[in-house]
């Protein structure tokens, strides 16, 4: 099932390396708009939002669209991961707060290989 929206979580990463990555992907160019650690753009029809340090060291960001080029935070974790070489982390699967707490920390990272492996994350 295709996730509403994607989001992944990148380390030591430079917002230029990833507009290079997502132009590259989408076929477009993100022009973007910068508020404080928050910055904004539309890139092939798609808002994308970029959080610097949303957790930690740990950059945020934010596809606010069904209509990416993956179908969930995984596929779109690996193809980031092995693009940029580089650790990139995402949620297994769709949570929601009816879902309750117990997996709310476990989390996906997969490394420049490919590689998944899953760890406790606790990003509050």
């Amino acid at each position: 099932m295709r996730q509403p929206d994607i989001e992944i979580y990148l380390k030591d990463i430079e917002r230029t390396v990833i507009s290079q990555w997502l132009e590259s992907v989408l076929g477009a160019p993100c022009n973007w708009q910068e508020k404080g650690r928050v910055s904004r753009c539309l890139c092939a029809d798609i808002p994308v939002v970029w959080f610097e340090k949303a957790v930690g060291k740990w950059h945020s960001l934010l596809l606010e669209s069904n209509n990416t080029p993956w179908q969930d935070d995984r596929q779109a974790a690996q193809a980031a991961a092995v693009y940029l070489q580089t650790n990139v982390r995402c949620a297994p699967g769709s949570w929601q707060e009816a879902d309750g707490i117990s997996d709310v920390d476990r989390w996906l990272q997969v490394s420049a290989d490919g590689s998944i492996e899953t760890l406790t994350w606790h990003t509050s």
